[in-house]
């Protein structure tokens, strides 16, 4: 299973789709799915829908498809981009970085730019740039070239990065939030012996407002759903203030609070279904309690009367950046822990 799921990892970390344009990512999910569910549609707002017939009781497995990138906002006389951020960003992580430029008439490449430092005078040299002050560089050099290169306001940008291994079952990659939690779902689906009727659901601009998710649930009105994501290790230099007990490696997490609780809090239910599942099978599993982001499940949760919802995340280094880093073993359990609890389900929640 380690070099499928790697495979397929890496399948959907290269592929680009900001939040809004999830094209390719949701064909992807079609093709790998196509052959074990019953029917795949596809909803007014993007949202992949991958049925696999069974009993009335309905599973929901969601899995955000949209990463974080950029939207041309402007181009000048001289050829250079100015863009805005889709999604959350930190913006000195933004500066250097090599982008895609997915035009009308294919795929540009560039490079994110600011004023040199050193034309920079004291202070400002000692300052952060922000994106508001950085710019893409195509190699044009009038507006009109960029326009005939098929690049126009609102064209979207993604960062230019492939996904590669690192020691031992590690890997690092753009845009494993949330491509991890697709291919957990994706590789749980394939896995379980449920017999209940389960929705596999690839949702659309998560990270803009949970978006996919609200319209997808609504439809959908499962008894139980499962939200995949990751979360952040707290086990590298930095991150000790956190005061997490999260760390890669040591198994996917359930998440108990997040966002303080203004986002989603568990209920006993949907944490005694998912430790006891992990426990019977012997699946390592953390506790995540956290005080920032949340995730589909919050959007879930809350749909019409009120729909169980549990979220399970691999831990992931360096979150909303183009090098993020997972544990392959992680995925693996996540995926794991998916199928059998999607088995066991029904005997918690009917």
């Amino acid at each position: 299973m380690a070099n499928e799921l790697k495979s397929l990892l890496k399948k959907l970390s290269d592929a680009h789709g900001i939040s809004g344009y999830e094209d390719d990512i949701r064909e992807i999910i079609k093709a790998e799915l196509e052959d074990y569910v019953d029917e795949i549609r596809v909803d007014k707002l993007g949202n992949v829908i991958c049925i696999k017939n069974g009993s009335e009781f309905k599973e929901m497995i969601a899995a955000h498809m949209d990463e974080i990138g950029f939207i041309v906002k402007y181009i000048d006389d001289k050829g250079f981009i100015r863009f805005t951020p889709i999604g959350g960003w930190f913006d000195q992580i933004a500066l250097g970085q090599r982008v895609v430029l997915h035009g009308n008439k294919g795929k540009v490449y560039g490079v994110i730019g600011c004023k040199p430092p050193h034309l920079m005078k004291g202070d400002e040299r000692k300052k952060a740039v922000e994106i508001k002050d950085m710019f893409i560089d195509i190699g044009a050099t009038s507006k009109d070239e960029v326009l005939d290169m098929g690049i126009e306001i609102g064209t979207p940008i993604t960062i230019d990065r492939e996904l590669v291994g690192l020691e031992k079952s590690r890997v690092t990659g753009k845009a494993l939030d949330n491509r991890a939690g697709v291919a957990m779902m994706i590789q749980a689906l394939k896995e379980t012996k449920s017999d209940a009727t389960i929705y596999a659901v690839g949702t659309v601009q998560e990270e803009v407002g949970l978006k996919g998710a609200r319209v997808s649930a609504f439809a959908i009105e499962p008894d139980v759903a499962i939200a995949t994501d990751v979360c952040i290790a707290a086990d590298y230099p930095g991150t000790e203030s956190a005061h997490m007990d999260v760390k890669m490696g040591k198994g996917p997490a359930i998440t108990v609070v997040d966002a303080s609780g203004r986002g989603l809090i568990a209920s006993k239910n949907v944490l005694r279904w998912l430790r006891e599942t992990a426990e019977k099978y012997e699946i390592p599993y953390q506790l995540e309690v956290a005080e920032g982001g949340t995730t589909d499940a919050t959007a879930i949760h809350l749909t019409k009367s009120g729909i169980p919802t549990g979220v399970i995340s691999v831990p992931a280094r360096y979150i909303h950046s183009p090098v993020e880093v997972i544990d392959l073993e992680d995925l693996k359990n996540g995926a794991l822990l998916i199928a059998r609890a999607l088995e066991r389900a029904e005997k918690y929640f009917k």
